[in-house]
Order: structure tokens, then sequence, then C-alpha cells
């Protein structure tokens, strides 16, 4: 029995080790913005740049939508680790990019592969994440989700303080190298742990990808695409926007970054500590609000006032906070049928959310002259929108449980 439970607490720290290594992993290439279009390294434009993460979007999505299939032939741990090593393989691939940088077309081509395979890495690791994180605290699983996204959140907050640290130190691809490093020692804590849901997991655990999604499932899919479009925006495109929006200068753009994925993480923690008097579905429905303010204060804002710009992208992560790990617990929960299926599902269509995001925003100022306020105003009408669907999520009860479909032969 002890053994039994020494092994559980390790597989427990792997996944929500994991979850902080993903989150740095994942803003290491929107981090270093700075770093790809500066004239002096990658000299990419917005175009390009917002590009470089179509390849992950892509991957991510069908890494996501087949998680769950895969998993049941796989299992979850195999799963688990095919992620964290097209991770590494991400993180190599983006060293190497530094000697190739001078060689315009073939940096920018390894840059799309290793996008891509951070994309597989996501695709495959963070919706395996949710499932073993619910499975492993069946009876206590908005908070195990919401605690799993936290360490994510605080991963993605930590890369923008790295980034500017290893480039005052002239040495910008030390993020990647130490970010692999990391993602190596977890592979090597993982590889003897089994990786499974526990007996007594129940419906939270794997479920069949091949179930069909009830109508149910699409409510949450549309918040969780117009969820990644707001997220991205904010993720990707906050340096730029300070740096050349409102003048800032490379330290204050870094701020803005850490200050807006650090708020998402404390909102995260935050709501998981006061969830008894501040409700989860209250939260859902006040959550976008504060982003909608959040955009529409960074569309007013004008060149001289970068440090309001970091006040505003505060707000915009306390407004995206806990809106992701919260539609997943919640889908998990009221579709227990298909759990796996739904946190792979969502995951897939928070990434076609992020593609638009990421790519959309060059296209837009290029060939339309859509400035990034203009956009960063317009996307005020994405959060409003996810406030409404917020009320048709969180109406329904929380124990509340919705049948799947019965697939047809």
């Amino acid at each position: 029995m002890t053994n039994h439970g020494s092994a559980r607490r390790k597989e427990i720290g792997a996944v929500y080790g994991a979850g902080l290594i993903q989150g740095v992993a994942l803003v290491t290439f929107p981090a270093a913005s700075i770093v790809f279009t500066s004239p002096t390294d990658f000299a990419l434009s917005r175009t390009e740049y917002g590009g470089m993460f179509v390849p992950q979007a892509i991957a991510a999505i069908g890494a996501a939508l087949l998680a769950a299939g895969l998993t049941q032939r796989l299992g979850a741990k195999r799963i688990y680790m095919v992620g964290l090593v097209a991770n590494l393989a991400s993180m190599a691939l983006l060293v190497l990019s530094r000697f190739v940088a001078s060689e315009h077309a073939l940096a920018y081509v390894v840059l799309l592969v290793a996008t891509g395979c951070l994309g597989v890495g996501f695709g495959f690791t963070v919706p395996t994440l949710n499932t073993l994180a619910a499975a492993f605290f069946p009876h206590n699983v908005d908070k195990a989700v919401l605690a799993l996204n936290a360490l994510l959140g605080s991963g993605t907050a930590l890369a923008p303080i790295f980034v500017a640290l290893f480039v005052g130190l002239g040495i910008w691809w030390g993020l990647p190298v130490l970010v692999g490093a990391l993602i190596l020692g977890l592979l090597l804590f993982s590889a003897p742990l089994p990786l499974s849901p526990s007996a007594d997991a129940g419906s939270v655990g794997l479920a069949s990808g091949r179930t069909p999604f009830p109508s149910r499932f699409w409510i949450f899919a549309a918040f969780a695409l117009l969820y990644g479009v707001c997220e991205t925006l904010n993720g990707n495109w906050a340096s730029l926007y300070m740096t050349q929006e409102l003048g800032a200068t490379t330290a204050q753009a870094s701020v803005a970054l850490t200050v807006f994925w650090g708020t998402v993480t404390a909102g995260r923690v935050l709501l998981a500590a006061i969830e008894r008097w501040f409700p989860a579905r209250t939260a859902c429905r006040v959550l976008p609000l504060l982003l909608a303010a959040g955009f529409i204060a960074l569309a007013l804002l004008r060149p001289s006032q970068p440090l309001l710009g970091i006040a505003a992208f505060a707000l915009c992560g306390l407004g995206c906070s806990a809106l992701l790990p919260l539609v997943i617990s919640f889908g998990q929960a009221e579709l227990k049928a298909i759990a796996a299926s739904v946190a792979g599902g969502l995951i897939a269509f928070y990434q076609v959310g992020y593609g638009i995001a990421a790519f959309g925003v060059g296209p837009l100022e290029t060939r339309l002259g859509i400035s990034l306020d203009s956009v960063f105003g317009g996307t005020a009408v994405v959060a409003l929108t996810l406030a409404v669907i917020a009320l048709l999520i969180a109406r329904a009860p929380a124990g509340l449980v919705v049948e799947a479909p019965q697939s047809r032969a």
C-alpha cells in the first residue's frame, strides 16, 4: 500500500511537472518574438512571424483529436511520452535555427518544423495531462484541472523572464537549451512510472475516442475556439504591440508578457482557493467581461503609455485565467462517457482559435491596413461573445451528466 501510494505521488508529480515545463515550452517562441523580428537576427516580417505558428496549430489540432483514440490503443503513458519527445525535438530545432539564421529561407523552414513539433507535443501532452489529473482526483476535478493549468500558466509566465535574461546575456537560445534539458529529465523520471488512471477513477478516466460528440459538446467547443483567439492575441502579439505601438522598451515588453501570463496563473490559483465563496460557474460568467474590458483599454492607449499597457495586459490575463481549465473540467464532468475525447476535442478547438489569432493579425495589418490597436479593440467583441456562451455553459447544474449518443454501426 505504501509502495502504491509512493508510485501514485510520483505519477502526480510527473503530470503536474509536465504541465509546468509544457507551459515554458509553449511560450518559448512568442516570448522570443523580438529576436525573430529583429533585423540583426532572423528579420521575419509580421506575416512571417504569424505564419510561423500555423504548423503548430495544425499539428496540435491533429494530435489533440487523435490523442483519445490513440490512448485507447497505446495507453496514456505512451501518448504522454511521445508528446514530451516532440517537445524535445522542437527545442532542439529552435537551437539549431541559430546556426542558419543568416540563411533566411532555411532558417524559416527550420522554425516551421520546430513549431510543428511543438504542436504535436502540445496536442498529445496537454489533453492527456488534463485527463490524468481529473482521473487522479475524481472527486475534485475542477480544482485538479485548475491546479494543473495553474502550473502550465506558471511556465508561460516564466518563459518571457528567461528570454529577457538570456537575450541580455547575448544567448537567447539558452532558453530552448534549458527547456530541452528539463524535458529530458522529465522523460527519464517518467519512464519507470505506470502513468495510468486509478482503478477507482470511474467514468472520469479515459474513454473511447470513437464515441460521437453530443450536441452539448459544440457549445463548449465554440467557447474554446473563441477563447483561443483571445488568449493568443495577448500571448503572441503582446511584445510586438508594446514595442511597436506603445513605444515600450524590450524590458517593458517582456514585463507585459510576463504580467499577462502571471495574472493568468494567479487567477487560476485564486479561483481555486476561493471557490467556496466564488463558485466556478460564477467565475465563468464574470471573467469574459474582464477580458473584454482589457481589450478595450488596450485599444484606447497611446504611444506614450506603455506602463498602462502592462496594466491592461494584467487585466486581460485575469480575464483569461480560469476559462480554459473550467470549460475542460465542466465538459468532462457533464460528458463523462467521452471524458478523454472532450479534453482532446476542446484542446483542438482552442488550437483553431490559436491559429486564427497567431496568423491572422499579419494579413489584417499588411493587406487590410488594420492597425494592431484596432485588432485588440475588435477582439473585445469576441470576448463579449464568450460572455454570452458562458451563460449557456454555466447554466447547467454541476451534477448534470449529459450522456453521449449511441454510435451507429
